[in-house]
């Protein structure tokens, strides 16, 4: 079984790779201090990018999710810390193979859900659904921005 660092790490790396197939350079800072996890260059434009583990425990009501904050301990007390558009461009999470990114201006302080199947009353108006967000279709709008 593997812990939450494990488990990050390995989404990580499975987001900076699908960019890497894409043909695009991804750079990583030095350490661990950063807000973003890396950036990625898009045709000379640099995105500051932070990855977030999908949570998959709603998958059988037909969404993940992932935190939009972190939480670090300070003199012994948990303090959460949302991320700001002057920290990061994007969070960007993988779900069964797929990769997705999220603008952070179309996330709330706290999580974000991405939604496979309609919920069951029927209600779509405010939802997001995953392919909206799957990387080929992101970078294509990024590239014609």
């Amino acid at each position: 079984m593997l812990n939450t660092k494990q488990r990050g790490n390995i989404t990580e790396v499975e987001c900076m790779l699908a960019f890497l197939k894409l043909g695009y350079n991804v750079l990583t800072p030095y350490g661990d201090c950063e807000r973003y996890d890396f950036v990625v260059d898009i045709n000379n434009h640099l995105y500051k990018i932070q990855v977030k583990s999908a949570n998959e425990n709603h998958i059988n009501d037909g969404y993940i999710e992932f935190k939009t904050a972190n939480k670090t301990t300070r003199e012994g007390t948990f303090v959460r810390h949302a991320y700001t558009k002057d920290e990061i461009d994007y969070f960007m999470t993988a779900y069964n193979g797929q990769c997705y990114l999220v603008p952070i201006e179309e996330c709330s302080t706290c999580e974000k859900r991405l939604r496979f199947t309609p919920p069951k009353n029927g209600q779509i108006r405010g939802i997001t659904f995953a392919t909206e967000y799957e990387l080929e279709r992101m970078v294509t709008k990024i590239v014609n921005e």
